[in-house]
């Protein structure tokens, strides 16, 4: 028997990807631009091909710059991204509009971010007994890779990995993934890294300690061990220990979020699609964008 399969969309990241890939080439009436909306929309018309019916599915969203509760932990907390102006939050809010019209549950809050959502709803689908797909360009989402049956699945470049395979490409494992970018820091996020601890290091550390906490406790051995500078890497983690500290805090998903409680039921039908071309339409956006949603929508018998 198939196990039931939930699938958990970084929607943000594809749209920013379409968002800063594609020309400034189609607009609303009013002259608002719908470049990501365009990419979005086609990403989600291939999702849907590519996942048929499915009893469950989410869709996150990023809306939490600058009153997340990392800022709480550390103000600099993505200090260094800029709001949206007017002309993205437009697109961003007719992304979700489009998605919702599908019939995918969306969620998104101004005090947790799209991340822990779909960490959340991975807890809630393991604790059911319901593999997940996270979809994702995002490598911090293999931190949701629970069992054996789970996948890391970058959509654009049709790369499906489990946890065995997540491990082989990045070098740690899944429930390791926290410890190790709060070694090696995050400059997109504005998480500062321990200076001289790059992604080598950080994985033979963890590798050779299994996680954060025997390697702080083990701190004299750190210099025994055969990776470079390890006197001096020694050093650097005991200076940093506070800093480590913190770091793990922001890189650690939430995975109990008030409100988000019940799994993602998700029931694709033709009306759903309908609805989908009704709004590709209300936009102008291309008749090719169009079609293909029309063309799907006769495939589709639910």
């Amino acid at each position: 028997m198939t196990q039931s399969r939930a699938w958990l969309i970084d929607a943000s990241i594809y749209i920013f990807r379409a968002y800063f890939s594609l020309p400034d080439r189609w607009h609303t009436r009013d002259g608002m631009p719908l470049n990501a909306v365009y990419g979005y929309a086609g990403f989600l018309l291939d999702f849907i091909r590519a996942t048929g019916a499915s009893p469950y599915a989410a869709a996150a969203f990023d809306e939490s710059l600058g009153t997340c509760f990392r800022n709480e932990i550390l103000a600099s907390y993505k200090a260094s991204r800029a709001l949206p102006d007017p002309e993205l939050e437009f697109q961003l809010n007719t992304c979700r509009a489009l998605t919702e019209s599908l019939g995918i549950p969306c969620y998104g809050g101004s005090y947790y971010e799209a991340d822990d959502y779909l960490a959340s709803l991975a807890r809630i689908c393991s604790e059911s007994g319901v593999a997940v797909t996270v979809i994702t360009r995002d490598k911090d989402l293999g931190q949701l890779l629970n069992k054996p049956e789970d996948r890391w699945w970058d959509f654009a470049a049709d790369v499906q990995l489990d946890a065995e395979a997540f491990q082989t490409r990045f070098g740690v494992a899944p429930e390791q993934f926290a410890q190790y970018q709060a070694l090696v820091g995050d400059k997109i996020d504005d998480i500062p890294g321990v200076p001289g601890v790059g992604a080598k290091t950080a994985a033979a550390l963890l590798q050779a300690f299994g996680d954060l906490g025997s390697l702080v406790s083990r701190l004299e051995e750190v210099s025994k061990l055969p990776i470079r500078g390890a006197t001096r890497v020694q050093a650097a983690l005991h200076d940093h220990r506070q800093q480590i500290d913190i770091a793990v805090q922001l890189t650690q998903l939430a995975t109990v979020i008030p409100g988000v409680e019940s799994m993602p039921a998700y029931a694709p039908s033709s009306a759903h699609l309908g609805a989908f071309a009704d709004q590709i339409r209300e936009l102008g956006l291309p008749a090719s964008l169009v079609r293909r949603s029309e063309r799907l929508l006769q495939e589709t018998t639910v």
